[in-house]
């Protein structure tokens, strides 16, 4: 008789752990609980008349090989140029392979982008990570510059011994005076409260090795020959330093609408707008997760279970399940910076390409670009025709995201979608990006706990950790899953690993907290 695996969330997480059980085992009836209307999670497409949003910007990296190869067995890769502009001398991006797809002519596949992203800062482009550039001088100034190596020398010699918050994370790696320059203050734009109040553990999980040495010895590197051999790879560069990166023709979420087509092919179940309200436990154990479609309160018998789910909400759902008020109040606490992107369609940007990248309609080359200018509330912009060309109805225009970040009921969450779009084409006109006499159309997306916190009641977390282990039955993956600032690949890895553990009867969980923490993701091989 087959036991029955109940998986809530179909983001990332949620999806790879259902694909890798039904591909790996016949013996689990797999039943994924979706919440809202979508598939993707965060990592979902939305799609406006025809104009295509990635919500946060994904790049398809990772330096698991596990990971790449799951991803391209999905989409394979694109074999030689779209949108081949003869009169400018571009072409989009390319591979070598062998028996590769044409992107006009197939929808499935990967296109290899070249990754540029770049800090708007003074009202001036810097080159992210930074370098120390004939811009990056010129821009800052000498004094500037002789500051920021006096203070990094310093921090060298005399470095924070006992790394507690993010402030003196980034210090020791970059120096007080770049840390104030380029760190602080979009650091505390983007969580909305001091690098102070955060933990140093998010540094370990979003930049880990980078800093001013494997910058440096990285640009160097990048002034050697290159061998052009269709390699994406780059196993041995810092994730914050990749050029190439996959990513799906109409964005991210067209990678997980084939997963989860893959996974209903192999007889998995997938319920949209089906909100878990509660969880039964019985003698330790998950019995039954009870879930709201409509106004209907719908029973799933549990053999076991998987959550992507936020921890917070999560442990609300717990019935005799034997929590302590400690614990309920911890996960309570848990915070999360919630996150809007205002979709502009333009006829035009107002900055233009000074770069030798050559690019339709000399819009500039960037993927995204982090607005570091204290006197607006804008926090980054993704430019859509960069990321895949495919993103827009119209070559011709340009389809831009901008990433604005809150936390849920606070002044900026609250405002209706007109306020939205009135503050971006003001501050985008205001850092002298856009006239908005060039603006066509707009949309407001909202979502809600984009990205987990390590303030609040984070510093208690390990109690939750260790209740949630307790439950033999239950396996927290994921960023939200795990109250953990993932990036998508060790979502999925936090996913096969529990995959392995259901299957092999390990009730163990130290082998998925383990991920992103071990040496083969803080160090190059």
């Amino acid at each position: 008789m087959k036991k029955n695996l109940v998986i809530i969330g179909c983001g990332p997480a949620g999806l790879t752990a259902a694909y890798e059980i039904l591909n790996q085992s016949n013996d689990y009836n797999v039943i994924l609980l979706e919440s809202s209307n979508e598939i993707g999670g965060i990592s979902k497409t939305v799609n406006y008349k025809n104009n295509r949003i990635d919500i946060g910007g994904h790049r398809f990296f990772s330096k698991s090989e596990k990971v790449m190869n799951w991803w391209q067995n999905i989409l394979p890769i694109q074999g030689f140029a779209a949108f081949d502009y003869k009169e400018l001398g571009i072409k989009v991006e390319y591979s070598t392979l062998d028996n590769a797809p044409n992107p006009d002519e197939v929808d499935d596949l990967f296109l290899i982008r070249h990754r540029l992203s770049r800090i708007l800062f003074l009202r001036k482009f810097f080159n992210y990570p930074i370098s120390l550039s004939k811009e990056t001088i010129q821009n800052l100034g000498m004094g500037r510059i002789i500051k920021i190596g006096f203070s990094y020398i310093n921090t060298k010699l005399f470095p924070i011994k006992e790394e507690q918050t993010l402030e003196q994370f980034f210090i020791n790696r970059f120096g007080k005076e770049l840390y104030k320059t380029f760190f602080k203050d979009y650091t505390e734009k983007v969580w909305g409260v001091a690098c102070t109040e955060i933990k140093a553990e998010w540094g370990a999980q979003r930049i880990k090795g980078l800093s001013i040495t494997k910058t440096l010895a990285h640009a160097f590197k990048k002034l050697l020959p290159k061998k052009e051999n269709g390699d994406i790879h780059q196993q041995n560069v810092e994730t914050s330093l990749i050029e190439r990166f996959l990513y799906p023709k109409y964005g991210p979420g067209q990678m997980w609408e084939k997963v989860a087509d893959k996974v209903e092919s192999m007889g998995g179940i997938i319920l949209k707008n089906h909100l878990v309200t509660q969880i039964d436990g019985e003698n330790g154990k998950i019995i039954k997760v009870i879930a709201k479609h409509k106004n209907e309160l719908i029973d799933f018998q549990a053999d076991n279970i998987i959550s992507t789910m936020p921890i917070k909400d999560l442990v609300l759902t717990f019935n005799n399940l034997g929590q302590s008020k400690n614990v309920d109040m911890i996960a309570g606490n848990l915070m999360y910076r919630d996150f809007i992107t205002v979709g502009l369609l333009l006829n035009k940007l107002k900055i233009t390409n000074t770069t030798d990248i050559k690019t339709l309609n000399n819009i500039i080359p960037d993927n995204w670009i982090y607005i570091q200018e204290p006197d607006v509330k804008l926090g980054r912009l993704q430019i859509f025709n960069n990321w895949s060309p495919y993103m827009v109805e119209d070559i011709n225009k340009i389809w831009i995201g901008l990433e604005y970040f809150c936390t849920e009921g606070d002044s900026l969450w609250s405002r209706d979608e007109e306020q939205m779009k009135k503050l971006a084409i003001e501050e985008l006109e205001q850092i002298d990006v856009i006239d908005k006499a060039d603006v066509l159309d707009s949309v407001v997306i909202k979502v809600p706990k984009a990205y987990p916190a390590y303030f609040g009641s984070y510093d208690q977390f390990d109690a939750v950790k260790e209740f949630l282990d307790s439950i033999p039955n239950l396996y927290c993956i994921g960023r939200n899953g795990m109250h953990k600032y993932n990036n998508m690949d060790h979502s999925m890895l936090s996913a096969m690993e529990a995959v392995k553990n259901i299957l092999n009867g390990i009730e163990t969980k130290d082998n998925i907290w383990s991920v992103n923490v071990e040496k083969e993701y803080h160090e190059t091989k």
